[in-house]
């Protein structure tokens, strides 16, 4: 039984923090929520990032940010600060420089085309995110568009904050998983998304075209 204790408390603790609603997070602005999460930024030294549909916040341009927050406003109808939320965003990218810290980042090749903010917005940020690869602190890799994904298939995206917790983000809110049964899980997936990806020379490759794909 012993085994089970650490799970048991973890369930207790999360049980009124685990569910939060965006329209509860963001009722003050788009910039508190922001400024909300970098404390556990700080705090986390090995980051492991899955995204299937957008590329990940602390790879983002300006211009990208600004597109994704002000479709979020709309959607959400949130006070408007966008300018203000994406500042703090551009600041909290500095993390990528300090080799305390070090960010797995797996993104489904599909996003690469997702039609985020229009052309000159996309190509601009695919060739920063050709330039990020090749910081000491980042493993991108790039999963391919392909039929046989039977072992590791696309599921919704995820942000792991060392072996402490996982953030899962959904429509109406986001999910955070601090049962260890559970991050035991995330970790074995995106386990499995590793081996599939592609990194280095090989990931700029597809983002190059998919580059060309957009621009054509």
């Amino acid at each position: 039984m012993s085994e089970l204790v650490p799970d048991l408390l973890a369930t207790l603790r999360a049980v009124e923090t685990m569910w939060v609603e965006w329209r509860r997070m963001e009722q003050a602005g788009l910039r508190h929520a922001q400024e909300a999460v970098w404390p556990l930024y700080q705090r986390t030294r090995h980051f492991r990032v899955y995204t299937p549909n957008l590329i990940p916040g602390v790879l983002q341009t300006r211009a990208y940010t600004v597109a994704i927050l002000a479709a979020i406003r709309r959607r959400r109808s949130v006070p408007d600060d966008i300018e203000d939320a994406v500042a703090v965003r551009m600041d909290r990218k500095s993390i990528l420089q300090d080799a305390r810290h070090r960010f797995a980042i797996l993104i489904e090749e599909s996003a690469l085309t997702a039609g985020i903010g229009g052309v000159e917005v996309m190509i601009g940020q695919l060739g920063h995110l050709i330039e990020l690869s090749a910081t000491p602190t980042v493993s991108l890799g790039i999963l391919p568009s392909r039929p046989d994904r039977d072992a590791a298939w696309p599921v919704e995206g995820f942000w792991m904050f060392d072996d402490a917790q996982v953030m899962v983000e959904l429509v109406s809110g986001h999910l955070t998983v601090t049962k260890p049964s559970e991050i035991a899980m995330y970790a074995q997936v995106f386990a499995e998304l590793s081996e599939l990806a592609s990194y280095g020379a090989a990931a700029r490759a597809r983002i190059t075209a998919a580059i060309e794909s957009i621009g054509a």
